[in-house]
């Protein structure tokens, strides 16, 4: 097998700046660095959050330290996000131009609209996709996982690139606890249902297991 045809395609989206680092940064930088292409979608700028300029360059710079080849951006309004047939047909194009191996999108049981929203249409847009993972963030609710990456090892490098989004580190609406913080907590915590140090987890709609006859 060719290294071009043994390279994988990851395709994570997230429906604001900063869902991405912090649901599955970890593992898009393992994929990175093992020498896979990654890709980002990110529905919106999150202006709710902050100035969209801020926002949008903290993105492109939080990509560049994950080794991102390429953030897809859905223009789309923040906490507009809806389930409808142009935003399937969005996700499609970029799935078809992508051609991923893995997809990871946000756990459709989230306190957030555009996180639910997103997941759903992702179900749709990505039924030929063959791995398809959900990853969880500080507002998903009743997510058990299953699946699980050890991240100990590029940990501090998922939170440098999560600080890349400075302004949005401290606004969690939790007394003395950044995002920085809560994302670390729950690294170790996956990582102990995992049984080792540091884990993302995740939930999947699909995963094929390959063996190579």
């Amino acid at each position: 097998m060719s290294e071009q045809a043994s390279r994988f395609r990851v395709l994570a989206l997230g429906a604001h700046p900063d869902d991405i680092e912090a649901g599955c940064g970890g593992a898009l930088i393992k994929y990175a660095r093992a020498g896979h292409q990654v890709f980002q979608m990110v529905l919106t700028e999150g202006e709710e959050g902050g100035a969209s300029s801020v926002r949008r360059q903290e993105q492109e710079e939080a990509a560049k330290l994950i080794g991102v080849e390429k953030v897809y951006w859905g223009g789309l309004n923040d906490t507009e996000v809806a389930v409808d047939r142009a935003l399937i047909k969005q996700i499609e194009r970029v799935v078809r131009e992508v051609d991923p191996h893995v997809i990871f999108a946000h756990y459709p049981d989230d306190t957030h609209q555009d996180h639910r929203n997103l997941a759903t249409c992702v179900v749709t847009a990505a039924r030929y996709t063959r791995n398809v993972l959900f990853y969880e963030g500080p507002t998903t609710q009743n997510f058990s996982p299953t699946v699980f990456m050890d991240i100990d090892q590029v940990l501090e490098a998922k939170l440098e690139a999560l600080c890349a989004h400075r302004s949005q580190i401290k606004k969690t609406n939790i007394e003395k606890l950044t995002i920085v913080d809560i994302i670390r907590a729950a690294s170790h915590f996956r990582g102990i249902q995992g049984r080792v140090t540091n884990a993302e987890a995740f939930v999947p709609l699909r995963m094929f297991i390959t063996v190579n006859l």
